[in-house]
């Protein structure tokens, strides 16, 4: 058994972002295979609780600057509870996840998955660079989700030696089956020639893309989630009726517009969005993807011209002829739909990630493993 604790800034309070979900489904992967773990973040109040069944250690944030949450008692906090745990797995970028690890001097062995570039806050980067390469060469692994980030990647380019490629996987035992009376709730409200977008609604996501391409191509584009943009992007679509807004949906409204749509779209267009989950499930049920080549694992998710078909960032003339052409053409829709839930079963399967990360904690939570 491994006691592994999971640290990043937020985790349950402040919603369920990609990193959010991928934690959890290493805490289920993991119990599922008699280890233990926890995890510690920041809040807007001191608790620890239970949540899914996991122990969440929540420390008070006072600032929060550039999408970096601070809090002064994390430290200590960090420091008294990575002496009850085997490994430490933090969650990058986190600048005062760092920090603390280097001034609490944290022994415990360390891996870290490296789920993006700084993308957005480069004017920042002068004053990072320095501590961010001091942690990412003191700790003892990096995971990377996908050979594309890896490749493409200048930070990681200094670290290939302790670099290991362990791609996200989900548990499709996890995701509520669709309820009959949820799919014809929303057929009857959005029709079954959609394309889905799932995800909050951020800066690099690229939905100021998808509602041009909306506008050009006619296609009908529903959107499940809210976020930041939320606002802004309904005033840029106010004139163009083809674009469903709904908000938050809940998971087996979710499963059931999964279930229901014709494709996926996924026009992020920078690297913040280094794997695409949202991805992962609509290859999980088996719908052929639209998306962006940005260099990330979206491409490694979504293969061009077998899983469906990948453009130009930010290009939306490309993004409306990609949609016109599944909407056209049922069999190629058919032939990518099968191929997504084929490769998705042979590579992002949660069992398999989990067996690679247990591998990989076993091996720095051992003295010959240690560096």
């Amino acid at each position: 058994m491994t006691r592994v604790l999971h640290v990043y800034k937020t985790y349950g309070a402040d919603g369920w972002g990609g990193v959010e979900r991928c934690i959890a489904q290493l805490l289920r992967a993991g119990a599922a295979r008699g280890d233990t773990g926890e995890v510690l973040t920041t809040g807007p109040s001191d608790s620890t609780e239970q949540l899914e069944g996991f122990t969440v250690h929540t420390v008070r944030r006072q600032l929060n600057i550039a999408s970096t949450p601070m809090a002064w008692q994390f430290l200590s906090r960090l420091q008294t509870l990575a002496t009850r745990f085997d490994v430490i797995h933090y969650h990058f970028p986190w600048p005062w996840m760092d920090l603390a690890h280097l001034l609490g001097r944290v022994r415990t062995p360390s891996v870290v998955t490296y789920h993006s570039d700084v993308v957005r806050q480069t004017g920042w980067m002068t004053l990072y660079r320095p501590l961010m390469h001091r942690f990412l060469a003191s700790v003892n692994r990096i995971i990377v989700t996908s050979p594309n980030y890896l490749a493409t990647s200048p930070v990681l380019a200094h670290y290939q030696d302790k670099c290991t490629v362990i791609p996200i996987g989900l548990d499709p035992t996890s995701y509520p089956a669709p309820e009959n009376s949820k799919v014809e709730h929303w057929r009857e409200r959005v029709g079954d020639k959609f394309f889905l977008f799932v995800g909050v609604l951020r800066y690099y996501k690229g939905l100021h893309v998808l509602l041009e391409a909306a506008r050009r191509s006619g296609v009908p584009v529903v959107v499940a989630g809210d976020g930041p943009l939320a606002s802004s992007l309904h005033a840029q679509s106010r004139d163009i009726t083809n674009v469903h807004w709904l908000g938050n949906v809940s998971e087996q409204d979710k499963a059931a517009l999964l279930s229901l749509c014709k494709a996926f779209v996924f026009p992020s267009h920078l690297r913040a969005e280094a794997f695409g989950i949202s991805l992962l499930e609509a290859a999980m049920y088996g719908k052929p993807m639209i998306s962006a080549e940005i260099g990330t694992g979206t491409s490694y998710v979504n293969q061009h011209g077998n899983t469906g078909i990948v453009v130009p960032a930010q290009d939306a003339t490309a993004l409306a002829s990609a949609m016109h052409t599944l909407a056209n053409d049922p069999q190629l829709c058919a032939a990518y739909g099968q191929a997504a839930r084929q490769r998705f079963m042979q590579l992002f399967q949660a069992d398999q990630g989990a067996d690679q990360h247990a591998a990989l904690y076993r091996s720095v939570s051992e003295p010959v493993g240690r560096i």
